[in-house]
């Protein structure tokens, strides 16, 4: 949903005459109520000031955005206000907010937060502020942000200036951009090809295909009527749909890095046709020919993203249940975290929530490697990696569990097999290949599969099972150096392999019930952008007018483990900015293992603190290292001239 289908010109106050927060609410309320947002007044005002009770809805900076959800709320709705003078609103900087929006938002859905979390975004723009405050009328406000919400977020705008509008009989070029575990690839992306393509004079659509799903989805019409598709994606996107068309394949980064040079390719009479027979046509090979690394790593990428809302939803389900049962005060014995009653419900549920972890890998991997068909074989495989199925014991009996490795293996093999089982019965009768998705591929894949984990379940359970130990066993300087070098990972490059091999690790080991690591490897993914937004802050001559403008973003990404926050300012500055981040990164995560830190839930940032284990040794690491990152940039950065 966009703010323009929210605010109206009416809801909007310019030079409002309020006095105090009270006066500012009731003002903004009596605007829902005049547009018809409300359908109980005084019900929407209890939630307002009960929201407001709770803490301030003051971002700082002279903002205030008090927000409530309630079946008060006929319509979703939006109002504002400016306050030239300013009023006390109990900001967390201590300053007057005079740019004030109040959300209406009904129970159903989550549009607060998704409006809450677009207007922070907006708002962070100096400039757009003291255009608002500057704005007339309510209409050159509402203008105002509608511009800003189209060129801060392309891939909902209808119209903008970095999205041509397509000719009458389509777009000439068309993209899908997608990565696998956030929106930052996906929709940085997704921005860069909208506007190097009209910096060309090219018509383009580009679909964004984000761990939230697809926006902006291509249209067959759109499909047929184009002379080009790119696909700059980290992850698997539905490909037969283009079928017949000129498709360019590359990862995600260069979407952002390489945007001319994409549209170029796919363009140029060289960008192969692509034919959706399910073999590995020559679309998947072009230029950035795919090395067999690369299509590893995009299937393992595959498996990770399906497969973290379960670990996210489980782990932090049991990580709660280990907190309720320590505030009760239960004894820690063998029964703690299922003691009381509201314990047991958060790990007995978040335990089958975390237990599809393996299968859902291994079968998204399998997916990857070999279409829908991969599917059942992976699931199989990744279920009989986590209950330690073999020869002696099918049904498995604990002793040769797998686990992450286990289901790492299953799902490429899962994928090869039915590969193999495509290829021999390539040249059978038409009647068997009918009978191939839904009979011959499911039986013998799963067959073979279970031959296969029974085979190698021993093997790679040994392995795991070392590498536990190893890992429980560590003397403190050893496992503050493997915090240092799993942090340090995570800032390399910022979404790239190094990130994801070391956040793959630390999610591995979370299966082990080491849950150390990941604390680390977290730490270590936020502390980049809010060493920037720390440095764009108290060393404001290292940087350009745009990068100390855009500083401030960068707390909400680090504080919700965003790394690629980082990403435009390792861009410009590469030799000083990454190994600034690293440093910091590996003195925070050496700090969270030196501090025994533990986190169950492998994503969250600041809003998973109340699970994490020694949340004050936390805390100390994640400053630490944001600061050390600053002191490294102040020292490695040069000082920009002034204007």
């Amino acid at each position: 949903m966009k703010i323009k289908d929210l605010l109206k010109p009416e809801s909007i106050v310019i030079g409002g005459k309020v006095q105090n927060k009270d006066e500012a609410i009731h003002a903004l309320i009596d605007l829902h109520d005049a547009a018809g947002n409300l359908s109980d007044k005084a019900v929407y005002t209890e939630g307002i000031f009960k929201r407001e009770s709770e803490s301030t809805t003051a971002i700082g900076e002279g903002i205030a955005i008090p927000h409530c959800k309630t079946d008060a709320v006929k319509n979703p709705g939006l109002t504002a206000m400016t306050v030239p003078e300013g009023i006390d609103y109990d900001a967390p900087d201590g300053q007057p907010s005079n740019l004030l929006f109040m959300i209406a938002a009904p129970m159903d859905g989550d549009l607060h937060l998704d409006v809450l979390a677009k207007l922070m975004t907006l708002l962070m723009d100096l400039d757009l502020r003291k255009r608002l405050l500057d704005a007339k009328t309510g209409e050159e406000f509402l203008d105002e942000l509608n511009k800003a919400e189209a060129e801060k977020f392309p891939e909902e705008a209808e119209e903008t200036a970095a999205a041509p509008a397509p000719a009458t009989d389509g777009y000439r070029v068309l993209a899908v951009t997608a990565c696998p575990t956030g929106i930052a690839h996906t929709y940085m992306a997704a921005e860069a090809l909208n506007q190097k393509a009209e910096e060309m004079g090219i018509s383009i659509k580009v679909e964004t295909n984000g761990s939230g799903g697809a926006k902006n989805e291509l249209t067959a019409e759109e499909i047929a009527a184009a002379e080009a598709i790119i696909i700059a994606a980290d992850k698997q996107v539905a490909m037969n749909r283009f079928a017949g068309k000129k498709v360019y394949k590359t990862k995600v980064a260069d979407g952002i890095n390489k945007p001319e040079e994409l549209i170029n390719a796919a363009l140029s009479d060289k960008c192969p046709v692509y034919e959706a027979d399910g073999s590995a046509d020559a679309a998947e090979e072009a230029v950035g020919d795919e090395s067999i690394g690369r299509k590893i790593y995009k299937a393992l990428m595959n498996g990770v993203s399906y497969m973290l809302p379960f670990v996210i939803g489980g782990g932090i389900m049991i990580a709660l249940a280990f907190l309720i049962d320590g505030l009760a005060g239960v004894p820690k014995d063998g029964n703690f975290g299922s003691y009381t009653a509201a314990a047991a419900f958060f790990k007995s549920v978040g335990g089958v929530a975390f237990g599809f972890m393996l299968p859902v890998l291994a079968g998204f991997i399998a997916e990857s490697i070999a279409d829908r068909p991969g599917l059942a074989v992976g699931f199989t495989g990744g279920s009989l990696a986590a209950i330690g199925a073999t020869f002696a014991a099918p049904a498995g009996d604990g002793a040769a569990v797998s686990g992450f490795l286990g289901a790492l293996f299953a799902g490429f093999v899962g994928g090869l097999i039915v590969r193999l089982l495509n290829k021999i019965f390539a040249k059978a009768p038409e009647f068997v290949q009918r009978m191939m998705p839904v009979l011959i591929i499911p039986l013998l894949g799963i067959i073979l599969m279970g031959v296969v984990m029974c085979a190698i379940n021993p093997i790679i359970g040994w392995l795991n099972s070392a590498l536990t130990h190893g890992l429980e066993s560590m003397g403190n300087s050893s496992a503050v150096l493997l915090g240092a070098i799993v942090a340090g990972m995570m800032a390399i490059d910022m979404g790239g392999p190094f990130n994801k091999a070391a956040y793959v690790f630390g999610v591995g080991l979370l299966a082990s019930g080491n849950y150390s690591v990941m604390a680390a490897v977290m730490v270590g993914g936020m502390i980049p952008p809010i060493a920037i937004a720390l440095s764009t802050t108290f060393f404001k001559n290292r940087w350009t007018d745009n990068e100390r403008k855009s500083g401030p973003v960068n707390y909400i990404m680090g504080l919700c483990f965003i790394t690629e926050g980082a990403i435009p300012y390792a861009a410009a500055d590469p030799l000083r900015v990454i190994p600034s981040c690293i440093v910091g990164s590996a003195f925070g995560g050496a700090l969270s293992m030196a501090f025994k830190c533990t986190l169950m839930a492998p994503h969250g940032g600041i809003f998973v603190f109340p699970v994490v284990g020694n949340v004050l040794g936390y805390i100390i690491a994640l400053l630490a290292g944001s600061v050390v990152g600053m002191l490294m940039l102040a020292i490695l950065k040069k000082k920009q001239p002034t204007a």
